[in-house]
């Protein structure tokens, strides 16, 4: 045994392990140290004077090929700098440091090669000073990306301020949610005269929910859908799906929860009020698209959730992962310029860190209370952790949804994005048999699907689910107007489903998604439901979106067209 391990084992039984863990240095981390695949290069710099530094590039996962850190140390001054570069197309091309001229970057992509100087000049400084999310360096071909205040709303202002500055802020957060936001956005649905909406469209769509015996389909007004469906307006048939206008591979469908089967041998069991309660789903054929995740400004954090037990929690670290800051990372929570031609689709991810971690259960008691994990362009921010429902997407585009496990970690190098957000609603069957219900649909604490086991109640919801149909696989939006878990996980059951998962509820700022038919200056902007726009701002008649033309404080996902389709 060590000497170090000898004396942690007598401090051990003169202290007990808790006030050891108190008692022990840890070395402090950075995010850098979290990224077990990065690679430096570095080069000598040198003044006229002849007095020396250096630059380093390091790429922070050499398969996504998306981030890099450039570090200059000054000749002169000897201070360092870091700056958080994007490469514009990292799918083509490459970024290296020339060793025959120190201070120069090479990039070689499908269109030849180009070199850039970046010291010494002012190219790099006068990016800085722009203070623009991502500032165009190298002709456009990588990106500074610079710290910008992330928007956010009045509620989202007030909440954050009761949670973080006042004694007993999480309780009255929690109060106003149960007695005013029970139901405030429920939705309802008259009948309509026969739609003139043709289901389905040019493209594959998803197949139709399967209806309780006895139902009989008919055309329902879906007054609150803010999404064009094209002649016919929202006069909808529940359970079938409809094309989005002025979108190719985008399909629309509105259900009302009491009207679907139910698992074969299984009851609903939906209340009264959800059963009617309006969801409308939003399908995407991922055949015609690519999804990416975007972290927010500021959400979710990097530090301990105040859920956590005492008694995991290692407070000799700022948090789970030993860091509580991106820093020196730049989260612009918002989309980098040379995808906003390619944008279809925008979404809100998950919920925030100080509802990503469990209180009871079994998830609490293990992983420092299992905070939900979240890996952006192939850079780990926070831990991915077994037991959680995940939305993952690899290197070579393909999208899964799964229960991540410890056997998953033997891909984890390959993994592009993910977003853990508690446990699932649907998982696969027993052998891969038909889909279930998540073992903890109704385990209110144990599933940390509202925050405490007091506070069952219903509220605006949203989740996402993978639906597998003639070959095609496509990723669905669900927004539930009133729903509990329950609820929810019986709906996409209905849809055909194969995996579904919980994001984030409560408010519209929480459950966003906006649809961009047209493009360039012609680009339209239609949310899920019209209140969402009061996310998003105005310069004279034109409509700044959330995510789109400045930065949000949350995260959200993205769809893009692949290249060609648009």
């Amino acid at each position: 045994m060590k000497p170090v391990q000898i004396l942690a084992h007598r401090l051990r039984g003169l202290l007990g392990a808790t006030l050891l863990a108190a008692a022990l240095p840890v070395a402090a981390l950075t995010i850098v140290d979290l990224q077990p695949w990065r690679r430096n290069e570095e080069v000598p710099l040198r003044d006229a004077a002849g007095r020396g530094g250096r630059l380093v590039l390091t790429q922070l996962n050499p398969a996504a090929n998306a981030w890099m850190l450039l570090t200059v140390q000054s000749p002169d001054s000897g201070r360092s700098f870091i700056y958080h570069l994007e490469n514009a197309d990292p799918a083509r091309q490459r970024v290296a440091l020339d060793t025959d001229v120190p201070g120069r970057l090479l990039i070689t992509g499908s269109s030849g090669s180009a070199s850039c100087v970046l010291w010494p000049g002012t190219d790099l400084e006068r990016a800085a000073r722009s203070k623009l999310p991502y500032a165009p360096l190298c002709d456009a071909r990588l990106y500074l990306r610079n710290a910008v205040r992330g928007n956010r709303s009045t509620l989202e202002a007030t909440t954050e301020f009761l949670r973080d500055h006042v004694w007993g802020g999480e309780r009255i957060v929690g109060f106003v949610k149960g007695e005013f936001y029970r139901d405030a956005f429920v939705e309802h649905a008259a009948s309509a005269p026969p739609s003139l909406l043709e289901p389905g469209g040019p493209a594959v769509a998803p197949p139709p929910a399967r209806l309780q015996a006895g139902v009989t389909p008919s055309a329902v007004l879906a007054e609150g859908l803010g999404i064009d469906l094209g002649p016919g307006g929202r006069a909808l048939v529940p359970g079938l799906w409809y094309a989005a206008a002025g979108l190719e591979a985008v399909f629309v469908s509105v259900a009302r929860p009491g009207e679907l089967a139910p698992p074969v041998g299984h009851a609903a069991g939906l209340d009264a009020v959800e059963s009617v309660a309006l969801a409308y789903l939003v399908a995407f054929d991922l055949s015609a698209f690519d999804l990416g995740f975007e972290l927010g400004t500021e959400h979710p954090r990097l530090g301990w959730s105040e859920r956590v037990r005492s008694e995991v929690r290692d407070d000799r670290l700022p948090g789970p992962d030993g860091i509580d800051s991106a820093a020196p990372l730049v989260r612009t929570g918002m989309l980098a310029p040379p995808l906003l031609p390619r944008v279809i689709a925008t979404f809100t991810a998950g919920f925030k860190r100080e509802h990503g971690a469990f209180h009871s259960g079994a998830l609490s008691a293990v992983n420092r209370g299992s905070h939900y994990g979240f890996i952006e362009q192939g850079v780990v921010f926070s831990t991915l952790q077994p037991g959680l429902a995940t939305l993952l997407v690899f290197d070579d585009g393909q999208v899964e949804m799964k229960t991540w496990s410890r056997g998953d970690e033997a891909r984890l190098a390959t993994v592009r994005l993910a977003r853990q957000n508690g446990v699932p609603l649907l998982e696969p069957g027993p052998g891969g048999a038909a889909p279930v219900f998540g073992a903890l649909v109704d385990r209110w604490g144990a599933g940390n699907w509202s925050g405490s086991d007091d506070e069952r109640f219903r509220t605006l919801r949203a989740g996402a689910c993978l639906i597998e149909n003639e070959g095609h696989r496509f990723l669905v939006y669900g927004y539930f107007s009133s729903a509990t878990p329950r609820a929810m996980a019986h709906v996409f059951r209905a849809y055909d489903c194969r995996y579904a998962m919980h994001l984030d509820m409560n408010a519209l700022e929480h459950t966003y998604l906006a649809l961009y038919p047209g493009s360039g200056a012609q680009r339209g902007v239609e949310h899920l439901v019209p209140g969402m726009a009061v996310l998003d701002k105005s310069a004279g008649a034109t409509l700044l979106p959330r995510f789109l033309d400045f930065a949000d404080d949350r995260d959200f996902f993205y769809l893009l067209a692949r290249k060609g389709q648009r």
